[in-house]
């Protein structure tokens, strides 16, 4: 059993309570355990203590990246746009080159789940599912290059990071931070990636939704412009100055970190609430960056979406859709706050379960051809894994992770999950009911205490083993990275509108775009 505790950086900790996040090489999964004490775990991260085995899961160090995946992360972005254009000449190639050369202001590291679907006529394509602002993957990842340990971690780092990490550039004596609230195997890995890029010490520093945090203060500046600056108190209670941090909070993070700091920050809140953690701007911006790329070739592709939806509503609205569709509470994530409906049954259940914020998104669902929702556009179906010895298909997702900076984008990682049941051709009682069990494919799951699992055996890798059973293509790669990217640019240039010249937060255009009372009263203001 390996403890955060016992990380190789970790020689100055602060008080603990008893439980400390863990991993459980024997099963490969990953527990993090919500610290509860009025003390938590802050570490201190020293240069070139970045091991692996604490890192990637035991099966990704023992697994060799499949060639043709290696030959997507291989071509550039010069050549992807040669390939997608030859193959879709209805595209303009300038407007795609001008897409992956964009340098994104504010939301520089996201992640996209992309499904692999066909249409009615046969057209198979990858769609948009969600894209978050603090994406997982890089534990799911193997090397490209077995001499860069680091791998993913680094070039994250690297790319949107890498202009403030050095003190002397900025004239700051701060300090630099990685925060988390889940998650412990990556934020470590990019907590020992940080101490090797600046080559100085980084502090590991938990930072829970409803937990007593009195180990961070956010201090407002002289100049009240530049925003507030994050301080952390080490085991001495001596509070040190944060310069920049790399942000791996994703539960509310809008209700303790406040949207404009002079801290740096990766990404900075602008980005979870213009739609990295915000399912409903996600969708508004989608469709406004889609009309800006008229003409074009170009698209966001996602299944039909009803923003702002009252609970009273939800019914009329999976009537219109054939009484199939996917119920989401906006503001949720790690597929928390997902609900598939295909029964009267979940239906039922939905409307009676009492729901902390007013207004829900209304999805067409995507299914197997014989019972996805009607849509007033293209159906969607699921085109799912290679049938199995047993003649079994399972929905599976894909994860692209991208970076951008002032040269472009770039691809990061990859992983696929798959959902636990496979996908059946015709619904039963059973399976009307238990829809999620073959719609479902996220890994995490939350426990009552607060605390975090992942259920690892559902995850597909980018190896020889298992990517040949996604079904997927070069081709289907480049079009989930460009998917990504378009998904990424249109929540960046959200955030450009939710900005104010003055660098203040414009909560009345925030407000009427998104009317949710209960979300607008948990901002941090």
């Amino acid at each position: 059993m390996i403890t955060v505790a016992e990380f190789p950086a970790s020689n100055e900790l602060s008080p603990l309570s008893t439980q400390e996040p863990t991993i459980d090489a024997d099963k490969n999964q990953l527990n993090d355990v919500k610290v509860v004490s009025d003390k938590e775990l802050v570490v201190v991260v020293k240069p070139s203590t970045f091991e692996p085995e604490l890192h990637y899961y035991p099966r990704v160090l023992n697994s060799i990246i499949h060639p043709l995946v290696f030959s997507f992360f291989s071509l550039g972005n010069d050549r992807i746009i040669q390939r997608f254009h030859h193959l879709n000449p209805q595209v303009d190639r300038k407007k795609l080159h001008q897409i992956l050369d964009y340098s994104p202001k504010y939301f520089k590291w996201a992640g996209s789940d992309l499904f692999n679907v066909t249409t009615q006529s046969g057209k198979k394509q990858m769609i948009v599912i969600e894209t978050n602002s603090c994406p997982s993957g890089q534990k799911s990842m193997p090397l490209l290059d077995e001499n860069q340990v680091s791998g993913g971690y680094r070039k994250v780092l690297a790319s949107s990071l890498g202009d403030i990490v050095d003190s002397q550039l900025h004239g700051s004596s701060g300090k630099l931070a990685v925060i988390y609230d889940k998650n412990a195997m990556e934020v470590t890995g990019y907590a020992a990636a940080l101490a090797d890029l600046a080559k100085e010490d980084v502090f590991l520093v938990p930072y829970y939704n409803e937990g007593p945090n009195s180990h961070i203060k956010w201090v407002p500046s002289e100049d009240q412009s530049s925003g507030d600056t994050l301080y952390i108190r080490d085991e001495l209670n001596n509070w040190h100055e944060i310069r920049a941090c790399f942000r791996y909070v994703t539960q509310k993070p809008w209700n303790r970190i406040p949207i404009k700091s002079k801290t740096k920050i990766l990404n900075p809140i602008v980005s979870c609430l213009a739609g990295g953690r915000n399912k409903m701007m996600a969708s508004v911006a989608y469709e406004m960056y889609n009309l800006e790329l008229r003409g074009s070739g170009l698209s966001i592709r996602v299944p039909e979406t009803i923003n702002n939806v009252a609970k009273s509503e939800i019914p009329l609205w999976l009537k219109s859709m054939g009484h199939h569709g996917v119920l989401k509470v906006p503001y949720s994530n790690a597929g928390q706050g997902v609900y598939t409906i295909t029964s009267d049954t979940q239906l039922t259940e939905f409307m009676n379960t009492n729901h902390h914020y007013d207004k829900f998104i209304v999805q067409s669902l995507v299914g197997n051809s014989e019972w996805s929702s009607r849509a007033k556009g293209e159906s969607y179906y699921h085109v799912g894994t290679v049938p199995n010895a047993k003649g079994e298909t399972y929905v599976s997702d894909l994860r692209m992770m991208v970076c951008g900076n002032e040269s472009g984008f770039s691809p990061v990682c990859m992983y696929a999950r798959r959902a636990r049941k496979p996908l059946v051709s015709v619904l039963d009682d059973y399976s009307a009911k238990n829809s999620w069990e073959m719609l479902g494919t996220n890994l995490s799951v939350k426990h009552a205490d607060g605390s975090w699992s992942t259920e690892s055996s559902r995850l597909a890798l980018m190896d020889h083993k298992d990517f040949n059973k996604l079904g997927l293509g070069i081709d289907d790669l480049i079009d989930c990275y460009i998917q990504t990217v378009l998904s990424t640019i249109a929540i960046d240039k959200m955030c450009k509108k939710l900005v104010n010249p003055d660098n203040s937060f414009n909560f009345e255009l925030f407000a009427d775009l998104n009317p949710d009372e209960s979300l607008l009263d948990e901002i941090c203001k």
